[in-house]
Parts: structure tokens; C-alpha cells; sequence
């Protein structure tokens, strides 16, 4: 059996083009347009191309997107005031902070300022007993949002299938595994204790890796037949001085055993930055009181 590619890039695209009606449908009833802003602290590189990119994704999607750029230097007070102030600030219906930020500042500080209502990376400690409490208000974080919709392209009803997550971080394991018990799944979270871990992961008919781990989750740990999600994005550099990002899975290996999988890169990845630009557009329409465009 050889395994259809779920193609990340395609449904990206599909859900961009969904975003775009959506924000010009909310510009046309409340006469603004929707509004984001990325807060950046530091000048590191990585983060620097992630704002960016997501500052112009927005923006060809319709959505009035600005940066706000402080040196590493920057109090922990300052970026608290900035996240209040735009707290504050009608225009703004989408606050994101990038993280990593400098070591003097609390990630966790920023996360208890932030509004719910503005989380659209849904990280917000508000945010996550929303989702786990099942309330529609809920902004998901973006990666199991792009992966559940992925999922659902090959395996539209979930109900009654076994899930298992492998890692249990706030970003993706615990929300992705909330999103999936929504779906009526049997749902197990798998992580570095986890004993005989290939034997868990045999019994899924949905597998999401999410460990960070290059090439962890070998062919032979999968069952026939299961639909693999490969969060992982590990860059390993190669004996000629050159890189390559590899996922948490080993890709050749699992194509074997699963009917489908997400390739890395062009899978995850593609969905996650996606799906930002959906919340955006979501935590606009319910501070607006207006209920969003039906394809979104």
C-alpha cells in the first residue's frame, strides 16, 4: 500500500480564499476592516521572518495587518502596556505576541494580559478552558486547527475512531487532543514516558506526531489503514554542509502502512499559518457581533 499525500499547500490555499470572502463580507457589514497586529520583542532571525510572513499573509487576505517592533532591551512593563493598549483598541480584533521573547520577560505575564477575545494564536490560558470546555467562543491554536481540518479531507467522520497524540505541549498535544474528543474520538496522549510507545500507537486509526523528534515514529508503528498528521519540523544538517527538514515520522517508512499522511514541509505548516488568518477573521465577527461567512 502506498499512502495519499495529504497536501497542506492546496487546502491552505482553499482556506485563504475562504478568509479573503470573509473579511471583505465583514468589511461590507461593519465598514472597517478586520485588524491584526503582531508584536515583536528581540531581533531574532527566525522570529523576524515569522512576523513577516504572517503580517503579509494578512494582508493579501484583506485583513489590516501591522507590526510593532521593541528592542530586546524592552521591559517586561512596556510589552504589557502595548498588549493592553491594543486590548483596548477597536480596530485591533487580533493580537499575537511572537514568542520566543527575552528571558527578563514572562511568556506567561503576556498570555495572563492578553484578552481571549483577541488570542488568535490560542494560547491564552482562557483560551484553552474555552476549547476544553466545548464553548464556540474558543480560538483554537492554529497547528491542531490546520491538522483536524486536515484529517477531515480523508476521514470526514471521525466519530468512534481511535486517536492517539504523541506530545502534550499547550501549543499542540493537549488542544489537538481536545479538538479530536469533540469529534467523539477514543483519544490517548502519548509522550516521552509513555511505555512501549509503539505498541500505543498501533491501535490509532488517527495518528498526529507532535514530539519534535526527527523520524521518531518508525513504519512499523503504524496500523494499516491509519491516517498519520506529521507536526514535527526537525532541521538536521547533512554531511555536506547543507540541511533538511525532516518531520517526526519516517516518511518513506509510514507511506508503507498509512492510507494517508501529511508530507513535511507542504503539510502542517501550510495550515498553521492558514488558520491564523481564519481566527483573525472569527475574533473579528464575534466582537462585532455579526456571524461570520458560512464557508469559513
Amino acid at each position: 500500500m502506498t499512502s495519499h499525500v495529504i497536501d497542506g499547500k492546496a487546502l491552505a490555499v482553499s482556506v485563504r480564499a475562504r478568509v479573503r470572502h470573509a473579511a471583505e463580507e465583514f468589511k461590507t457589514k461593519t465598514g472597517g476592516p478586520v485588524g491584526l497586529t503582531v508584536v515583536l520583542v528581540g531581533d531574532d532571525p527566525a522570529s523576524e521572518i515569522y512576523v513577516r510572513l504572517k503580517v503579509n499573509d494578512a494582508r493579501e487576505v484583506g485583513i489590516d495587518s501591522h507590526d510593532i517592533r521593541l528592542p530586546a532591551s524592552a521591559t517586561e512593563r512596556q510589552v504589557l502596556d502595548i498588549v493592553e493598549r491594543l486590548n483596548a483598541d477597536r480596530a485591533v480584533h487580533g493580537v499575537l505576541v511572537q514568542f520566543p521573547v527575552p528571558s527578563h520577560i514572562r511568556q506567561d505575564a503576556i498570555l495572563d494580559t492578553l484578552s481571549p477575545d483577541k488570542d488568535v494564536d490560542g494560547l491564552t490560558p482562557l483560551s484553552a478552558g474555552r476549547l476544553t470546555a466545548g464553548k464556540p467562543s474558543a480560538l483554537v491554536s492554529c497547528t491542531p486547527q490546520g491538522c483536524l481540518m486536515l484529517i477531515k479531507t480523508v476521514r470526514p467522520k471521525l466519530e468512534g475512531l481511535n486517536a492517539v497524540v504523541i506530545g502534550r505541549s499547550q501549543l499542540v498535544g493537549k488542544p489537538m487532543a481536545q479538538l479530536l474528543l469533540q469529534e467523539n474520538c477514543t483519544v490517548t496522549i502519548a509522550h516521552s514516558k509513555t511505555r512501549d510507545l509503539a505498541a500505543v500507537t498501533r491501535g490509532a486509526d488517527i495518528l498526529v506526531a507532535a514530539v519534535g523528534r526527527a523520524e521518531m515514529v518508525k513504519g512499523d508503528w503504524i496500523k494499516p489503514g491509519a491516517t498519520v498528521i506529521d507536526v514535527g519540523m526537525n532541521r538536521i544538517d547533512l554531511p555536506d554542509g547543507r540541511s533538511k527538514l525532516l518531520g517526526d515520522v519516517a516518511y518513506n517508512e509510514a507511506r508503507v502502512h498509512a492510507a494517508a499522511i501529511t508530507p513535511v514541509p507542504g503539510g502542517v505548516g501550510p495550515m498553521t499559518r492558514a488558520c491564523l488568518l481564519r481566527n483573525t477573521v472569527l475574533a473579528a465577527c464575534a466582537q462585532a457581533g455579526i456571524t461570520p461567512a458560512k464557508e469559513l
